[in-house]
């Protein structure tokens, strides 16, 4: 899989050297545990991307005017650890090239990899899921690596914030910060919940946003789907408080499982996607350069180096 552009960009703003933004492709389904095909999420979300409008009315921008590289995908399936190892050292590559990076699943194990490159490349880091499950498995059949334990580790080393939870085993109890998790059921009862979450948050925030967390009549198209999810509006009020109160560093967007006779939730991926770009850049000329805030102070200094033609 290798379209040539995001978007169907003009090719002036899909070079790398051109480009503040990087998107990642991970078409990955090796841990998934009800319906396949989320492998495929990463080509349907490409797809519907290119028969979406460039101009964003609420913002008033065109985000696309920022630069978009879309890289290699990353095809890696000797094992679930290989795989989080490649998302890892492609995240951190980038990363070492000052770009905001993004990455398209795939299913959720895919972020164990990303979550630990922007650990490692930010102090007190703050990891935003939103989701509809806990994902906080040690390890699910056999393995760490899997979809079911997706932020675990997050958990261990970052600020784990959790939004949207609506279903979980009493395992993920003992991993669980109740203090910092949303569930869908009091959500819906608090209007103050959105506040309540960004005032957890550090400074710099990680978003990990499993498609499942939208409700099924809105994007039915996934690999778990869950009823009593988020609506749109609802989840683009929040996203765009996040990105106006916080700095948020990257982002992946996971569980896309399309289906050929539905073409709706792809687009709604899509748009997604388009939408926190455009929050992240809403405010910056397409000419101005970008502060990713990689000084001395916030920034580590353990970003490996990485063969400038590896990628």
């Amino acid at each position: 899989m290798k379209t040539k552009s995001y978007a169907g960009i003009p090719e002036d703003y899909a070079k790398l050297e051109n480009s503040k933004i990087v998107l990642i492709p991970v078409p990955y389904d090796g841990t998934s545990t009800w319906q396949k095909g989320a492998d495929k999420g990463p080509q349907a979300f490409l797809e519907a991307s290119e028969n979406m409008e460039l101009y964003d009315i609420e913002t008033d921008s065109e985000v696309y005017k920022q630069g978009v590289y879309l890289a290699d995908p990353v095809i890696e399936n000797k094992s679930p650890e290989a795989m989080v190892n490649e998302v890892h050292k492609m995240t951190k590559h980038f990363l070492s090239k000052n770009k905001f990076v993004t990455l398209v699943g795939g299913e959720h194990s895919l972020s164990i990899g990303s979550i630990r490159a922007f650990n490692e490349s930010f102090d007190n880091l703050t990891v935003l899921q939103i989701d509809a499950h806990a994902d906080l498995r040690p390890e699910y059949e056999g393995t760490p690596y899997n979809h079911a334990c997706a932020v675990f580790e997050a958990s261990q080393q970052t600020n784990l914030i959790q939004v949207g939870i609506r279903s979980m085993d009493s395992i993920e109890k003992t991993s669980m910060d109740l203090d910092k998790t949303f569930f869908a059921h009091e959500m819906i009862e608090d209007d103050s919940w959105m506040d309540a979450a960004i005032d957890l948050m550090t400074d710099q925030v990680f978003i990990t946003f499993d498609l499942d967390a939208l409700d099924p009549s809105i994007l039915p198209s996934t690999g778990t789907p869950e009823p009593g999810g988020m609506l749109w509006y609802e989840t683009l009020t929040f996203l765009a408080k996040v990105f106006k109160e916080k700095n948020v560093v990257g982002f992946d967007i996971v569980e896309l499982c399309p289906n050929p006779q539905e073409k709706a939730s792809d687009f709604v991926a899509a748009k997604l996607y388009y939408k926190m770009l455009s929050y992240k850049f809403m405010d910056q000329d397409s000419d101005e350069a970008y502060d990713y805030s990689y000084d001395a102070e916030r920034q580590k200094k353990n970003i490996s180096k990485f063969d400038e033609d590896e990628y």
